[in-house]
């Protein structure tokens, strides 16, 4: 363990930190104080961890006195966490107990003082009883919270925690992931408790718990990264899920690379294993298919292109573990043979990647040198990936670039020299490359020959001689206004000698541009689609991880003309937000966007990622999610799968799972501030409403739509927050919606979330921000204008509990039957459609406005609020829609307007809706040629006329 000069200053330095920080080292032996030196020289994190814990440091030298400690962690946290008194102390615990045992690890790895067997097996046991045990505290503490979830039977139901890749075959890396699943044998209700909930919201809830338990950055630090998208429908799908469920889930839908998953889930804690049996029976089939399954080559294939364009994509030089030759190929080798002859063979169905090799040389399905040689590099590579990520407990399989790390990690393998480590590390991933070249081959992805590529390159090799380009589009491509697009290209190419590119980045931009204008002009529309693209792409260009997901991925590039070429809104977003590209790897997902049901869901998980206390990063994430769910929305309605209706339905769910998040974090922010008002002691929920007004109260945003909203409360007067810092209650809520519109309105990277307008609050901009039922209700009953109460008909509660769309609901239906005075109101409501058409501007000359000329939408929402307003008195249930298309429906069935007139109105209103609704994808305004659309103004005109002239 001789160190290096270089580094003898550098343990000499670590050493006096720890004298002056622990001045009795009597109990430190002589042998001890070198190899405390020389593992601090090699890794900060154990000399930190030395520093922080005065336990650590005192209970060290008896720890390393023992051979083994994994089989004792189990009992020992169990008895730990068994003294918590509170959840913080549980996880101070649990980081403290990970951070000592991983310190140990550290420790004997870099002594080299024992098998690389058996530094994976404590690091997997490590993880397994962390992950078990705090199952176990969780367990319980929910139990008594929420009952014991029990089967029909009424049998307890325990959750099987899975653990998927490294950790499920028990040979888990230094600073891992831990990648889980999470199930449970039967559905069914909690018992035991006043109220019961079903045993899936129960696990849920238990999970999360669980993560947080784990993940969760405190000031202890944390103890693993959680990965649940190994989970059935990967982050959209549900936490937990029943046997049965993912039974049917894994033989429908189970994807190739899931198979591959599954070799190695194991379930954690071994008093598990008897439930476990009957779920991996189940299971079997899927993974091991009973004939030879030669389809797992090309699967795996696949997958390997996949990573090695994620290694090229996201510059990931010098990589041992995804590079050519690492460990992922010696894996991927041990996988094809467990996925093509694990149905006939049980010896290859271990989870274990050295147990696998064992079986392949036995059955001699690789020559015994080749085994060897796999066998070699693979510990070699795993032995180095330890030592790399030990020496700050960082997650990293990429070799140092800092001179002084190097010789380090060197020094940690046993090497004299880094250039003898690289040579070494060199040769073995050769070998390995070699045997996954052989077997599984490379995936050629050369594109065939086609007759016109060579135009496409010249296209852009050629830009700066305007003669042939503008030859080649127009004689060789037959592209019309050529010396219009020859401009267009020399002006690309002309802006780019401005950008900063490195060699890679024109490198690439070499290889991606005869494939852009190849994938322009095999559109119809290519016309449309050349400036779209070249803006997308000049946005980029210094991107070069972006002009290589391009590059590798045609399927992307294609959606990416399509969409460009069909909408320069979405060119624009993608311009402004190249993160949306990712998006386009996927059509099959990219075009279905997320179920109307499932918007809230999605977006809980999506949020889930990130710590509760990061707020700019929780706001960033409510921004991208949003332009995500977008981009899929404008694709399915370009593809023409959603209607219009359909997509403002889906552009109104995501509002108001978006005002929900918004609202959770505004209102942790202020609970953290100042407690929670009293009055909510008793109530499972805020006390707290948000009111859509106009588009989003009638389920008809678009996708530039502001978001007219109204908050409301129903805090007592006398009610007063329970924190530190005491406020008085509805002072509380002000704050609340001040935050709120902060959350929305804030400028980030990524943009504002919506406009918000709060102008139709009682008394306008002028009014509380947030109002009181009561003082909601008496406002409208004795204050507000003929405007608002037509304003009320589109209306509708997107946010609250119980009793607030209660108190809501009976202002609104009160308000809006109450009788009037024919006459008044018809003046009153033309005299507003009046004033607004003065006010919003004047006519264009020869254009139809489609929404405020006469005859266009507002004359159609007019004379729906009109009518609401006039007949509810006496046909209460006309109140029950706050959306066009259903009040004119409500209209024909309670017989206040015949049904042909009523259809001729709602076909109209869609009709003119959907025309703007495409305008807006095309970046164009609300108007047409005022030929257009005469027989929708004719009727929109006759019904004024009859209703309201």
């Amino acid at each position: 363990m001789q160190l290096p000069a270089q580094l003898q200053h550098d343990a000499q330095s670590a050493f006096e930190r720890i004298q002056q920080s622990y001045s009795d080292l009597s109990h430190w032996t002589p042998e001890r104080q070198q190899q405390l030196k020389y593992v601090m020289a090699m890794s900060c994190f154990v000399e930190e961890s030395l520093l922080k814990d005065e336990g650590l440091f005192a209970e060290l030298p008896e720890m390393l006195s023992h051979q083994s400690r994994a089989e004792n962690y189990r009992v020992r946290l169990a008895a730990q966490l068994e003294a918590c008194s509170s959840e913080m102390e549980g996880h101070r615990v649990l980081r403290r107990f990970r951070n000592r045992e991983m310190t140990y690890i550290a420790w004997r790895d870099f002594i080299h003082d024992w098998s690389l067997e058996q530094s994976l097996h404590h690091l997997s046991m490590l993880a397994e009883a962390m992950i078990f045990e705090t199952y176990q505290w969780q367990y319980q503490a929910c139990c008594a919270e929420w009952g014991t979830p029990c089967n029909a039977e009424g049998e307890a139901q325990p959750m099987l925690i899975i653990g998927m890749g490294k950790l499920g075959g028990g040979e888990l890396n230094f600073s891992s992931d831990i990648d889980l699943i999470f199930t449970y044998p039967e559905n069914g209700e909690t018992q035991g408790t006043r109220r019961s909930i079903a045993n899936a919201q129960f696990f849920t809830r238990l999970g999360q718990r669980i993560i947080k338990a784990l993940d969760q950055q405190t000031f202890d630090g944390f103890c693993y990264r959680v990965d649940m998208r190994l989970r059935p429908f990967g982050e959209s799908g549900p936490l937990v899920m029943s046997y049965a469920a993912l039974e049917d889930y894994y033989q429908e839908q189970g994807r190739d690379w899931e198979r591959y998953a599954m070799v190695k889930a194991r379930v954690m804690g071994s008093e598990m294993y008897p439930q476990y049996q009957e779920l991996r029976k189940m299971l079997r089939p899927f993974v091991f298919r009973r004939y030879i399954d030669f389809s797992a080559i090309q699967s795996l294939r696949r997958m390997k292109s996949m990573i090695s364009s994620e290694v090229r994509r996201r510059g990931l030089g010098n990589n041992i573990k995804l590079g050519p030759g690492g460990i992922r190929e010696v894996e991927f080798i041990a996988q094809v043979f467990q996925l093509i002859r694990g149905g006939r063979e049980p010896s290859l169905r271990g989870r274990g990647l050295l147990e696998t090799l064992n079986a392949i040389e036995t059955l001699s399905l690789l020559e015994p040198e080749k085994v060897q040689q796999l066998r070699s590099a693979y510990c070699f590579l795993r032995g180095l990936e330890n030592l790399l990520q030990a020496m700050a407990d960082k997650q990293t399989q990429t070799l140092p670039d800092k001179p002084s790390d190097q010789l380090k990690l060197a020094c940690a393998m046993r090497f004299n020299s880094w250039a003898e480590m690289i040579q070494a590390t060199e040769q073995h991933m050769l070998n390995v490359h070699q045997a996954f070249a052989s077997l599984i081959g490379e995936d050629d992805e050369e594109d065939e020959a086609d007759p016109i590529a060579k135009h496409f390159h010249e296209l852009w090799d050629m830009a700066d001689r305007s003669e042939v380009i503008e030859h080649v589009l127009e004689h060789d491509l037959h592209v019309e206004n050529p010396a219009d697009k020859q401009r267009t290209i020399q002006q690309f190419k002309a802006d780019l000698a401005k950008k900063t590119l490195g060699p890679r980045g024109r490198e690439v931009l070499n290889r991606l541009m005869p494939k852009v204008f190849s994938a322009i002009y095999a559109h119809k529309d290519a016309e449309f689609g050349l400036s779209r693209v070249l803006h997308v792409l000049h946005r980029i260009v210094t991107r070069t991880t972006y002009l290589e997901l391009l590059d590798e991925h045609p399927a992307a590039l294609v959606q990416l003309v399509r969409l460009c070429t069909a909408s320069p809104m979405i060119s624009e977003q993608l311009g402004r937000y190249p993160i949306l590209l990712d998006e386009l790897l996927d059509p099959a997902h990219l075009y279905n966007p997320v179920p109307l049901e499932s918007y809230k869901t999605e977006l809980r998980d999506y949020l889930a990622r990130i710590p509760e206390e990061d707020m700019e990063q929780q706001m960033e994430a409510l921004r991208q999610f949003k332009q995500t769910c977008i981009l899929r929305i404008a694709a399915a309605d370009i593809a023409g799968v959603l209607p219009v209706m359909k997509v403002s339905d889906h552009l109104t769910y995501l509002a108001e799972a978006i005002v929900e998040a918004g609202i959770n974090q505004a209102w942790q922010q202020m609970v953290a501030k100042y407690g929670e008002p009293t009055h909510l002691k008793d109530r499972a929920s805020k006390g707290f409403a948000v009111i859509g007004y106009g588009k989003v109260g009638g389920w008809e945003l678009g996708y530039n739509s502001d978001l007219d909203i109204v908050f409301m409360h129903d805090c007592p007067v006398s009610a007063y927050t329970d924190g530190k810092k005491e406020i008085d209650g509805r002072q509380f809520y002000l704050r609340l919606a001040q935050r709120i519109i902060h959350i929305f309105s804030t400028r980030t990277a990524s943009g504002i979330l919506y406009e918000v307008d709060t102008r139709l609050r009682p008394s306008g901009a002028s009014g509380l921000l947030v109002s009181p039922t009561d003082a909601f209700d008496e406002y409208q009953h004795n204050d507000a204008w003929t405007w608002e109460h037509q304003a009320l008909v589109r209306a509708r509660m997107i946010y609250g509990d119980t009793p607030l769309q209660q108190a809501f609901e009976n202002t609104r239906n009160d308000v809006l039957r109450q009788a009037r005075d024919a006459e008044t109101l018809k003046q009153q409501v033309v005299e507003m459609r009046e004033k607004m058409r003065d006010h919003l501007g004047g006519k264009k000359a020869g254009r139809f406005m489609l929404k405020q000329d006469a005859g266009g939408i507002t004359d159609i929402e007019f004379l729906a609020q009109y009518l609401v307003l006039q007949y509810s008195h006496d046909k209460p249930k006309l109140t029950r829609w706050s959306d066009n298309v259903r009040i004119f429906e409500s209209m024909m069935s309670q017989g206040v307007m015949e049904e042909e007139q009523a259809m001729a109105l709602t076909h109209a209103y869609t009709t003119l809706r959907d025309e703007i609704h495409h305008r807006n994808l095309l970046n164009l305004e609300a108007d047409v040629d005022e030929s257009k659309f005469p027989q929708e103004k004719s009727i929109v005109v006759k019904a004024w006329d009859q209703w309201l002239g």
